[in-house]
C-alpha cells in the first residue's frame, strides 16, 4: 500500500502505474460511493473509470492533501451526473435523492456556483466546518451526505434511533447553514 504523496508524485510524473495503484487502493471505496448514488453496478463501475480519468487529468495542477476524499468526491460527482441523466424524468425513491433534498436548502446547487473558484471556496468552507464537529457528528454527517447512507443505516451503525439521527442531522444542517452564511457563501 502506497501513501498518498507517493501516488500523487507518480501522477505528476504521468506514470500510468499510478492508476493501477489507485484502483487497487481506492477502487472499492469509489465503487461503493458511486453504487449508493446510482443503484446500478454498471453505472457505478463506469463512474469509477470516469473518476480515474478525472484524477489523471486533474493532477497536476490539483494536489489534494488526501486521495481518498478527493477520489470519493470525483466518483460522487460522476455518479450524481449519471444519476441525473438516467433519472431526469423521475425523482424519488432513492436514499441519494432524499439526502440531496435535505441538503438543497443549505448548499447552493452546482448550477448556481459560477466557477471552479467558487466551488473551491464552498469545498474549503465545508471542510473547515466538518473539522469543528465531534468525530461522532462528523461520521454521521459523512455517512448520510457523503456516502448517501439511509437514515436507518446511519442509525444502526451508530446505535441510535432513526428519530435521533434525523434530529441530529437537522441540527447539523442548521449549523452548516450558519457557517456558510458567516463565510459569505449564502
Amino acid at each position: 500500500m502506497q501513501d498518498d504523496s507517493r501516488i500523487i508524485a507518480m501522477l505528476e510524473q504521468r506514470d500510468e502505474q499510478a492508476l493501477t495503484v489507485i484502483r487497487e487502493q481506492f477502487g472499492a471505496m469509489c465503487y461503493q460511493v458511486a453504487y449508493r448514488i446510482t443503484g446500478s453496478r454498471e453505472d457505478a463501475e463506469e463512474c469509477v473509470n470516469d473518476a480515474l480519468m478525472a484524477v489523471w487529468n486533474s493532477i497536476p495542477p490539483q494536489k489534494p492533501d488526501r486521495l481518498a476524499p478527493y477520489l470519493a468526491s470525483l466518483a460522487s460527482r460522476r455518479a450524481i451526473n449519471r444519476y441525473k441523466h438516467t433519472h431526469s424524468e423521475k425523482r424519488g425513491g432513492t436514499q441519494f435523492t432524499s439526502a440531496l433534498d435535505e441538503l438543497a436548502e443549505v448548499i447552493p446547487s452546482t448550477e448556481n456556483v459560477e466557477r471552479q473558484v467558487e466551488r473551491r471556496e464552498l469545498t474549503d468552507a465545508l471542510t473547515k466546518w466538518l473539522r469543528t464537529l465531534s468525530p461522532e457528528h462528523r461520521r454521521i454527517f459523512m455517512q448520510r451526505y457523503f456516502y448517501s447512507e439511509s437514515i436507518q443505516a446511519v442509525a444502526q451503525a451508530n446505535q441510535m434511533s432513526a428519530d435521533a439521527v434525523k434530529m441530529l442531522l437537522m441540527r447539523l444542517r442548521r449549523k452548516l447553514q450558519k457557517h456558510l452564511r458567516k463565510e459569505g457563501l449564502l
